[in-house]
């Protein structure tokens, strides 16, 4: 299970910092790809298998599964991580995740995330506000 916030700095050349801890649980090969919110996901090879087994049962006669379907996949890719524990992201990721100098690299759960510092903060904030709100919003969870 990937938990905890990491600050890092991605470079001119795309590459950031994956934390050791999440490095260990993620795998030698790992998926990144578009995320919602305006983050980045990445999946161990095991849980993008379960993934993809949950997107393939989309019916591909729906116009809202097709386009999720390409947009998910297209900009996939398969991670490896070079002797600094880095990897180095795709131009087409970088931009949409808008991400700058000062990321964040979260657990959550099954995945990691990758945040523009400046987004993170801003989704914090508001996750934060309206945390109360937002957990009686949920429904069959119990503390």
């Amino acid at each position: 299970m990937f938990m905890g916030e990491f600050h890092h700095t991605i470079d001119s050349k795309g590459r950031i910092i994956i934390p050791a801890k999440f490095r260990k649980e993620i795998g030698d090969i790992f998926v990144i790809t578009r995320g919602m919110d305006g983050c980045l996901f990445g999946y161990s090879m095991e849980q993008w298998s379960k993934l993809e087994a949950q997107l393939d049962k989309l019916p591909l006669t729906k116009k809202d599964a097709r386009a999720f379907t390409r947009f998910f996949y297209s900009a996939a890719g398969e991670m490896e991580f070079d002797k600094q524990g880095r990897v180095n992201l795709s131009s087409s990721l970088i931009d949409f995740a808008k991400l700058k100098k000062n990321c964040v690299v979260v657990g959550v759960s099954d995945r990691i995330e990758i945040w523009d510092e400046e987004r993170w903060n801003e989704f914090n904030q508001q996750a934060e506000d309206n945390f109360e709100e937002i957990s009686e919003k949920m429904t069959d969870f119990d503390f």
